[in-house]
C-alpha cells in the first residue's frame, strides 16, 4: 500500500507571514458636521431671499408696463386691437385700481384703435367710481368707446359708463337691470338693543359730530342735516355727469329717473338711459365700425398673482395688526353709488 504525504494545511506556505488588513476609522468631526448643515441652511435662505428680491423687483418695474394682455376674440394676426375693459363686481379696491391700470394701458397703446367697456357691476364706492370715470373720460377723448351692460349695471356701474362720453353707444342685454341712480351711506342704529343688554357708549370727543353715525345713538337733527348735504353733493354730481354725457336726456328727465329705481333693459331704452338692446358681440362689432376696421384683435387685460403678492398676503394673514385694521375700518362711513338689498358688510378694503 502506497504511503501518501501528510496533507498541507490551507493558507500561506510554511515559513511565510500572514498579512491581516486593519481598517482604521477616524471619528467624525462635530465641526465638519456643523459646518455642512450651516452651509446648507445658508444656501436655502439665500435662494429664498433672492426669489423674494426678484419678485419685488419684478413687481416694482412691472407696475410701469401695467397689466398683462391676452387674446379674447377676433383676428389672431391683426396688428390693430380693440381693448375690452371689464368692470366686474363691486367697485372698490383692489378691483378699481386694477381697472384703472387697464384703462391707462389701453389709452397709451397706439395699437388700440377703440375700446369696449363691459360692465357687470352693482356699483360701489363713490370715490372709486369717480376715479374710474375720470380715467375713462381721458381715454374717450382719444379713442372711441362702446359700452356693453351685462346682467347688472346699476348705480356706480351706470356712473362709470358715462366715462365713454356723449358719443359712446350703450348696449344692454335683454335681461339687464340698470339705473339705481342715487347715493347711500349704510348706517345701523342699535341704541335700543344696546340698552337692553346694558351697553352704553360714552366716547370722549372734541366736537358735536366726532362720533356721528355711531350705531349706539340715534341721529340728531343736526347730523341728519349734515349728512343730507354730503350725500346731496354726491347725488348732484351723479345727475350732472349723466346730463353731460347723455344727449338723450335733459336734467329734468334725469331727476325724474333718479329715485334709486332699477330699470329693465326695455324700460332703460324707452327712458333714454340705454341706446339699444344687444350683446357683447354686437358691441364689439360697433367698436370695429367706429375704428374704421373690418377686423381686429380683441384683447383683455389680466392681473396675475405675483410671488410678492403671495409673500405679503401670508405676512398679513399672520399679523395681528391686520385684524385690528379690519375692525377699525368696519366703522368707517362708506358713501356709495350702490345697489343691493343686503347691508354692506364690513370689508378690509384694498389690503
Amino acid at each position: 500500500m502506497a504511503d501518501f504525504p501528510p496533507p498541507v494545511p490551507a493558507g500561506n506556505p510554511p515559513g511565510t507571514t500572514t498579512m491581516v488588513p486593519v481598517l482604521v476609522q477616524q471619528p467624525r468631526s462635530w465641526f465638519r458636521t456643523l459646518l455642512f448643515w450651516g452651509m446648507g441652511l445658508a444656501l436655502f435662505f439665500s435662494v429664498l431671499l433672492n426669489l423674494g428680491l426678484m419678485g419685488m423687483v419684478a413687481t416694482y418695474f412691472g407696475g410701469v408696463e401695467g397689466p398683462e394682455e391676452k387674446f379674447s376674440r377676433g383676428s389672431t394676426t391683426s396688428v390693430d386691437k380693440i381693448a375690452i375693459l371689464k368692470a366686474t363686481g363691486t367697485i372698490m379696491p383692489p378691483f378699481s385700481g386694477r381697472l384703472i391700470k387697464a384703462i391707462e394701458k389701453a389709452t397709451t397703446d397706439d395699437a388700440v384703435k377703440a375700446v369696449l367697456l363691459r360692465i357687470e357691476s352693482p356699483g360701489g364706492l363713490v370715490a372709486d367710481s369717480h376715479q374710474i370715470y375720470h380715467k375713462l373720460k381721458q381715454l374717450s377723448a382719444k379713442k372711441p368707446v362702446v359700452v356693453s351692460f351685462g346682467s347688472l349695471a346699476a348705480s356706480g356701474g351706470y356712473y362709470i359708463a358715462m366715462g365713454g362720453g356723449p358719443k359712446a353707444k350703450i348696449f344692454a342685454e335683454p335681461i339687464t337691470w340698470t339705473g339705481s341712480i342715487g347715493v347711500i351711506i349704510p348706517h345701523f342704529e342699535a341704541s335700543e338693543l344696546a340698552s337692553k343688554v346694558g351697553v352704553k357708549s360714552e366716547p370722549l370727543k372734541t366736537g358735536e359730530f366726532k362720533d356721528t353715525l355711531s350705531p349706539f345713538k340715534p341721529l340728531s337733527d343736526n347730523e341728519r342735516k349734515l349728512w343730507g348735504e354730503i350725500i346731496g353733493q354726491s347725488f348732484d354730481r351723479f345727475v350732472n355727469i349723466i346730463d353731460e354725457n347723455r344727449d338723450t336726456l335733459n336734467r329734468e328727465q334725469i331727476l325724474t329717473l333718479a329715485t334709486g329705481q332699477i330699470f329693465t333693459a326695455d324700460d332703460a331704452v324707452k327712458n333714454g338711459l340705454v341706446d339699444a338692446i344687444g350683446f357683447e358681440d354686437e358691441a364689439f362689432a360697433e367698436a370695429l365700425k367706429l375704428a374704421g376696421l373690418k377686423d381686429a384683435r380683441g384683447v383683455e387685460y389680466s392681473h396675475p398673482t405675483t410671488f410678492i403678492d403671495i409673500l405679503t398676503a401670508s405676512r398679513r394673514a399672520q399679523s395681528p395688526e391686520s385684524g385690528l385694521a379690519a375692525w377699525l375700518e368696519a366703522g368707517v362711513p362708506r358713501e356709495m353709488y350702490y345697489f343691493s338689498r343686503l347691508p354692506v358688510l364690513p370689508i378690509e378694503l384694498g389690503r
